[in-house]
């Protein structure tokens, strides 16, 4: 039945068969300069899997079994041996017959005449497969340990803490173990503190940093400590009563109040405020609602002017969501959202042609802060569409004030989903007068992922209009080449992760080259974010990257009273 079922295989699709053991030793084959005569054994025939059965051969045909890659390597071994008259060795890969190819260790002894002249080579081939191949997996190993992330656990590299999203994590985790509580405090220098206007902004890292070793001293053992915010430390107190964690609270926050900080270029005491919320196991609300009812908390604290507000159970939901957006209303209301605009090169023609307009907060104590944590409860809490309403109207105002300037505009996932979106877009760029092609908006591979018939909408709807797609970020999450195929992208966005180290990381031009080469095969532009010096900038001229962006092009400028800095 086997024999039967083999017989009806397509001749190409069969697998070759067991290879016949040879002596190695009689492995062999001659070259001879009078008559450019080649030789071969049939021990050297059978390794290759029985090539045409003669042993005199043309140097083309030998040429044919050695592996492509392997042709210059083994052209130079043999000019070596022929012009310093001694033996080489070499590693070379040979090509059988059935397509596979197989590794030999390759000694050239050069054939002299009597007077001592070379009037040829005789090479003697060794099949070192098995060698070869426990070296090679070697070396892959070796690399993978060196290009895999060692964890995924990147803590915040300010202040060693858990990053926010994965002290949300650690919530869930508490969560479905148990009760706890969770702290949040707010910290900013205190106002009426010894030298506090030598405190620049920048420094807001260092103080944040200080305050975190101070709370490690201090909170109780198996307490988790994560960074939350620019200027926001949280506590995740798992598995411990109500009562306690009170307590704990007040001995935080007054411990951070009490301590005078040394700062590199000052010293100072700190404001804290905090806010507490319980969880419980039969509980509904999410990590993250968690920690948008304890930053809710901390809010309040600070406006009563008291160390700490406690928040027994979670916020329901509809009263968290309705809050938020009354936050949002007022922030919009209150000038509290700012743009920077960050400038882009083009690199046939050497000229700033784009800005990628970027959503800051105005922190009262420490000036423009990125939106990230904003811009994601917001998101999770369907507040989003009018922060981003926000940003595309001042979008249009610059547009229409720089015709000649094509913007960037990110976008949130949801908003992306939300058929009035397109609706409005339509309305403002006949209210301002904008060239639709000035426009790009940007989408995350998240927003995407989330919503692909709502994405995939959004996006034919704004070409139609006239405007390009971006799409943002592409290598840092899910990625997937499907997205070029099916959603009309204009732009792709290299993440900077894999630019920032570009000059000396070998792994990363091997997948920028790919990312670059896929995108010319669809007709797509390409930017690479994150370029800070010139070796980077011309490594990505020379990979065929369209545009680049980054400090060393130009940092992000405030948008003031409606116009662009120019570059």
């Amino acid at each position: 039945m086997a024999a039967r079922d083999e017989q009806r295989l397509d001749p190409l699709l069969r697998l070759p068969g067991q290879r016949t053991p040879v002596d190695e030793r009689s492995a062999w084959f001659s070259y001879t300069a009078i008559g450019d005569r080649i030789v071969w054994s049939a021990a050297l025939r059978a390794l290759l899997g029985d090539p045409p059965a003669r042993d005199e051969v043309s140097p083309e045909v030998l040429t044919r079994y050695v592996h492509r890659d392997d042709h210059a390597e083994a052209l130079a071994a043999i000019t070596k041996a022929w012009t310093t008259r001694a033996r080489v060795r070499t590693t070379i890969r040979l090509m059988r017959a059935d397509g596979g190819w197989f590794d030999v260790d390759c000694r050239l002894d050069p054939m002299k005449s009597p007077e001592g002249a070379v009037r040829g080579i005789r090479g003697t081939v060794t099949d070192v497969s098995a060698r070869e191949r426990a070296r090679r997996e070697s070396d892959r190993l070796t690399r993978r340990g060196e290009t895999v992330q060692s964890s995924l656990v990147q803590p915040d590299p300010a202040t060693g803490l858990l990053t926010r999203p994965r002290f949300a994590d650690e919530i869930d985790r508490a969560l479905r173990r148990g009760g706890g509580a969770v702290l949040v405090v707010r910290v900013q220098p205190d106002q009426s503190g010894v030298d506090v206007q030598g405190v620049r902004p920048e420094r807001n890292a260092d103080l944040l940093h200080r305050v975190a070793r101070v709370l490690e001293g201090v909170m109780q053992q198996g307490a988790l400590l994560g960074r939350v915010g620019p200027n926001e430390i949280a506590v995740l107190l798992a598995g411990t009563s109500w009562p306690m964690a009170r307590r704990e609270a007040e001995l935080l926050v007054e411990a951070v109040r009490s301590q005078t900080f040394v700062l590199p270029d000052t010293w100072l005491r700190a404001d804290a405020w905090g806010g507490l919320v319980r969880f419980t196991l039969d509980g509904d609300a999410s990590s993250h609602e968690l920690l948008i009812d304890a930053e809710h908390a901390w809010r309040q604290s600070r406006e009563g002017a008291v160390p700490l507000t406690v928040i027994p159970h979670p916020v329901p939901a509809r009263d968290r969501q309705g809050s938020y957006r009354s936050r949002v209303a007022d922030a919009l209301d209150t000038d509290s959202f700012t743009l920077y605009a960050q400038p882009i090169l083009e690199l046939q023609t050497n000229e700033i042609t784009r800005y990628e307009l970027l959503l800051r907060v105005l922190d009262e104590a420490d000036g423009p802060q990125s939106p990230i944590q904003i811009l994601d409860n917001a998101e999770r809490l369907d507040a989003v569409f009018d922060i981003d309403l926000w940003v595309v109207e001042r979008a249009m105002q610059l547009a229409a004030d720089r015709p000649n300037t094509c913007l960037q505009i990110n976008l949130s996932g949801r908003s992306v989903g939300d058929p009035r979106l397109t609706d409005e877009v339509t309305r403002l760029i006949e209210r301002y007068g904008v060239k639709p092609e000035q426009l790009t908006f940007e989408i995350t591979e998240t927003a995407l992922i989330g919503n692909l018939s709502e994405a995939r909408r959004f996006a034919d709807r704004v070409r139609d209009l006239g405007c390009e797609l971006a799409l943002d970020d592409f290598g840092s999450g899910y990625a997937s080449f499907r997205y070029l195929r099916i959603f009309p992208i204009d732009l792709v966005k290299i993440d900077g992760e894999y630019v920032v180290d570009l000059v000396d990381n070998p792994q990363d031009q091997v997948l920028v080259r790919a990312l670059v080469q896929v995108c010319q095969a669809y007709g797509i532009h390409t930017v690479a974010e994150f370029v800070q010096d010139e070796p980077t900038l011309r490594l990505l001229r020379e990979l065929g990257v369209d545009y680049v962006q980054g400090y060393f092009i130009g940092r992000p400028a405030p948008v003031v009273e409606g116009r662009l800095h120019m570059c």
